[in-house]
């Protein structure tokens, strides 16, 4: 068949086969562009799930007759003043967007730009122009959308579905600029210059308030990186990613590389099949960054991933890490006692008397939780009042004071006005895996390297990371073109590596690295932790629990074990007197 250049209808419908997939990419294409535009304040109206009808008005600059006109053909755009994709510094910049749009629908266009006499309109399916009564800002309204290209229709999900999908690209978009108002159908609405913690609950529920942790940090690479934004204690999590929200340079995106960072942030404190929240923005030089990847530009290219996914673990893990005196902590091994004579062996975290001891700052008195007056008895209740006087006296304590033990699993304490509730396997739990993790992971060279035959492509994928592989314990190089010889591996890991090695090349082929060792790292961690540490339905004494919580106090991620489990709760005893109608 001989070689024709397609017709322009065909090729616009092309395009927004690529770009106008549902009623959410033309809200989502439109909304860009009156960000574009300068609007700080954008509507949006959506009818039928946006089959019938799509509006969005902005306050925006607004366009010329001459622009106007040029705006609706095929890679026409005011985006790109250098020619220069490596410098992109708007939402939009490929100019397919109206073209497209206008391909599979009626389109009308009413803006202003203040400086002419009147507004101008434009009837995008006749390309005619006439003057227009609008006063500021652009119009743009989309009717019958895929009407012109029926098959496209029927693929559209329900009403309801489609509205919802609307909704989730306005709520992106409204939490990548907090100091733009948005309002969905009269319906949804996020005021303009709204702090973003404001914007955030707004976005993902009251729920967040008071649960997420703020991120700041730059990084000190040649990419001049920073991350800013919010993300969640651990244990405020949900069953899919759907309050995950990430931008790069103000854009919102869907990206492997910082998806698997998160995850890879939060490893050893949520279970793998939850998911934390965020809103993280990361902000780098445009050309450390490709944007032109996809027609809908969810996705981008990094000139150094590893760079940026190392230096977001890093930052989060360091955020989550703060003990609850908000220092740095340091692996909490108690020290030793002059008087004994020999050290414990090493990772021997079985409970003894002697493996707690109480600060010199702490007195362990029993406190009076609920204020009772002490039974009054002959010769003791001076004694008792000069202990709690005292016990009033000492420094305070995130975790309050000890009171007792419930059931041989909970340790009961209090703090203020707050009833403190302590998993003693929990908390013990999560101060062994602190305690393993501080070690250096112990390897053994190889006499003889284990050689493994894999396909070229994996060699390549596993030798682009094999210093992330290192840092794992395993130490490797190629052998030849379609093998790896692996010269050092972590001790007493008696693994099947050829499985393994394949596992990693996958992983790296499709995500751009691998979590496969250090999951593992962090498994064997987690079960010995899990097996060396207090159980429930042991006793302890008030000695070993005071020192319990003043050892978890000080420990990073503190919050919760390392499956994901709570280690306290804190309840006002405002709330345990409605309990009894008080």
């Amino acid at each position: 068949m001989p070689v024709r250049v397609l017709p322009e209808f065909l090729i616009n419908q092309i395009a927004a086969g690529e770009v106008v997939e549902r009623p959410a990419s033309v809200v989502k294409e439109l909304v860009e562009n009156a960000l574009d535009a300068g609007s700080d304040q954008i509507m949006v109206d959506v009818v039928d799930g946006g089959r019938t009808l799509i509006s969005i008005v902005d306050n925006g600059s607004g366009m010329s007759r001459d622009d106007l006109a040029r705006a609706i053909t095929r890679h026409a755009t005011s985006k790109l003043p250098d020619d220069d994709l490596l410098n992109i510094n708007f939402m939009g910049f490929r100019g397919e967007a109206l073209p497209s749009i206008a391909s599979v629908s009626d389109m009308t266009i009413d803006t202003c730009n203040g400086v002419d006499e009147n507004g101008w309109q434009i009837d995008c399916s006749t390309h005619e122009i006439r003057p227009s009564d609008w006063e500021a800002g652009t119009r743009i309204r989309v009717q019958n959308l895929f009407a012109k290209t029926p098959a496209r229709l029927k693929f559209l999900r329900g009403d309801r579905a489609e509205m919802m999908s609307v909704l989730e690209v306005v709520k992106r978009l409204a939490m990548a600029r907090s100091d733009v108002g948005f309002v969905l159908n009269n319906k949804w609405r996020f005021p303009k210059n709204q702090d973003l913690m404001s914007r955030i609950a707004a976005v993902m529920g009251d729920d967040v308030v008071g649960r997420m942790l703020e991120v700041d940090a730059v990084s000190n690479s040649n990419a001049n990186m920073r991350l800013t934004g919010f993300i969640s204690e651990p244990t405020l999590r949900r069953a899919s990613s759907v309050d995950q929200y990430l931008f790069i340079n103000g854009r919102p995106v869907k990206d492997k590389v910082l998806v698997g960072a998160l995850r890879a942030a939060y490893m050893d404190v949520m279970h793998a099949r939850e998911f934390p929240l965020c809103a993280l923005y990361l902000t780098l030089p445009p050309q450390f960054v490709d944007v032109n990847v996809s027609p809908a530009k969810t996705e981008v290219h990094f000139l150094e991933p590893t760079h940026v996914r190392s230096f977001i673990i890093k930052t989060l893990r360091e955020r989550l890490s703060r003990t609850m005196n908000n220092q740095p902590s340091a692996p909490v091994i108690p020290a030793p006692v002059a008087h004994q004579e020999a050290s414990p062996a090493k990772f021997d975290f079985g409970i003894k008397t002697g493996d707690f001891r109480v600060r010199d700052d702490v007195r362990v008195v029993p406190v009076n939780m609920f204020n009772v007056a002490p039974v009054e008895r002959v010769g003791r209740c001076a004694p008792v009042q000069s202990q709690v006087e005292a016990a009033q006296t000492v420094v305070d304590l995130p975790l309050g004071r000890v009171v007792g033990q419930v059931g041989n699993k909970y340790i009961i304490a209090q703090k203020e006005d707050n009833l403190v509730i302590v998993d003693q396997h929990a908390a013990h739990e999560r101060i062994t895996y602190e305690k393993l993790r501080a070690h250096k992971i112990k390897t053994q060279p190889l006499l003889t390297p284990i050689v493994i035959d894999l396909r070229e492509e994996d060699v390549g994928a596993i030798l682009s990371i094999s210093d992330e592989l290192k840092q794992s314990g395993l130490s490797l190089d190629a052998f030849g073109d379609g093998a790896v010889a692996i010269f050092e591996k972590p001790a007493d890991w008696d693994l099947n590596w050829a499985d393994v090695l394949r596992a990693i090349a996958d992983e790296v082929r499709v995500n751009g690295h691998s979590s496969q060792l250090s999951e593992r790292l962090h498994l064997k961690l987690a079960n010995y932790a899990c097996h060396h540490s207090v159980r429930a339905g042991q006793k302890l004494d008030m000695i070993q629990m005071d020192a319990l919580l003043r050892d978890i106090e000080r420990t990073e991620r503190a919050g919760q074990c390392n499956h994901g489990r709570p280690v306290y709760k804190l309840i006002p005893l405002t709330e345990v007197d409605g309990w009894f109608e008080r």
